[in-house]
């Protein structure tokens, strides 16, 4: 005789209790990683968008990255640097799965451009740590953008836009400090405070007034000027799919 299959009965929801600690000496961060905060994220991610729609308009295949771990130094891999932004152009081979930047890999270049956005809790490092690894890992030019002018006197700041550049010899010189606006040599632009010294934009010109836009700007620029012209021809834009 064949085995018959009995129903099992059904079981009741079973529920796991767990007791956790409010604290855990496991659970303190390092003290030199610091949240971002969400002005700092919003300049971050303008810029970086900024960087994005140039590399379109310039026909390169750069990658423009948010806090990729740049790495220079084989024997001591856990060294490097973060960058806010950096633009690697030719791009590494493993194109956008890219998780690590280590420059003693066939294929991984120095960023052509790098971006530090000086943060109040944490002032000093974009004043001095940051200029001196970029320096070391070759990156062709470096922006420090500091919105709150949070830099110490102490170390020759506060300074809202620096510029850092390698020249042909191949040191890696400091060419503009101050309010702007502050040329790039790299990406051809100006580089401009707006939005009372919070924002920072990228211009053809130095006065700002022709501003880069992002990808998403330039559409909506785009979609208003349709708009505009189809209410000249008498056509309710709102009534078109």
């Amino acid at each position: 005789m064949l085995p018959v299959a009995v129903p099992l009965p059904l079981s009741p929801r079973a529920r796991i209790v767990v007791d956790f600690p409010s604290t855990n000496p496991d659970w303190i961060l390092p003290e030199n990683q610091v949240p971002e905060s969400r002005p700092h994220d919003l300049v971050v991610e303008h810029v970086r968008a900024l960087l994005a729609a140039w590399a379109v308009r310039s026909a390169r295949s750069a990658l423009v990255c948010r806090n990729l771990a740049v790495r220079w130094n084989e024997a001591t891999p856990a060294m490097g640097v973060d960058p806010d932004i950096c633009v690697i152009d030719p791009p590494a081979p493993e194109g956008d799965a890219l998780t690590s930047l280590q420059l003693w890999e066939t294929g991984h270049v120095p960023p052509i451009v790098a971006v530090e956005i000086v943060s109040p809790t944490r002032p000093d490092k974009d004043y001095t740590e940051s200029p001196a690894k970029y320096a070391a890992n070759g990156t062709g030019e470096l922006w420090v953008f500091d919105p709150m002018l949070a830099g110490r006197k102490a170390l020759d700041g506060p300074h809202r836009i620096q510029v850092w550049r390698r020249s042909e010899e191949g040191d890696f010189l400091r060419v503009y400090a101050g309010e702007g606006p502050a040329w790039s040599e790299t990406v051809k632009g100006w580089l401009v405070v707006v939005a009372g010294g919070s924002a920072l934009a990228l211009a053809d010109d130095k006065a700002g007034t022709r501003r880069w836009r992002t990808a998403e700007e330039e559409a909506q620029r785009r979609a208003e000027r349709l708009a505009a012209k189809l209410r000249e021809l008498g056509v309710d834009p709102d009534t078109i799919d």
